[in-house]
């Protein structure tokens, strides 16, 4: 399975959960602006999910392609060594793929590519193979 979600790539990762005081206690929570990037994501996964979830060790590619600033040098295709860092930005991904239904538990991601440039046209790549049993997860360790 492959597909391409056009937008501009969130930059907020999962990672910037906040922490509060309420009634003297801490906790944890989500910034608004870490909300709409979830939800954005969801909203385009959803059009994408499987008709049956993945049920075996898959590798997942993952291309985050994101717009050129207006005036900088970068081009199409250039590696972007930028923040956010790509684990960041995958942590968030496949928590709402798990959400969506894309696999029961996003411990089936056994073999991850993840790479992230600058491109004319924004968004964000996924390819998603099932992994061989002779190949499988389990048998590679």
């Amino acid at each position: 399975m492959e597909f391409f979600m056009s937008m501009i790539p969130p930059t907020v990762t999962a990672q910037e959960q906040k922490t509060g005081i309420r009634n003297g206690k801490p906790y944890r929570y989500d910034p608004q602006e870490l909300l709409e990037a979830r939800s954005k994501l969801l909203a385009f996964l959803n059009k994408k999910k499987p008709d049956t979830p993945y049920t075996n060790g898959v590798r997942l590619t993952v291309k985050w392609l994101f717009p050129i600033p207006a005036g900088s040098k970068h081009y199409d295709g250039e590696y972007r060594i930028t923040k956010p860092d790509t684990d960041n930005l995958n942590k968030m991904l496949k928590d709402c793929m798990t959400k969506c239904g894309f696999w029961k538990d996003d411990a089936l991601v056994c073999s991850e590519i993840i790479e992230k440039f600058w491109a004319l046209r924004p968004g964000i790549y996924i390819r998603i193979e099932q992994i061989d049993e002779e190949e499988d997860c389990e048998t590679k360790r």
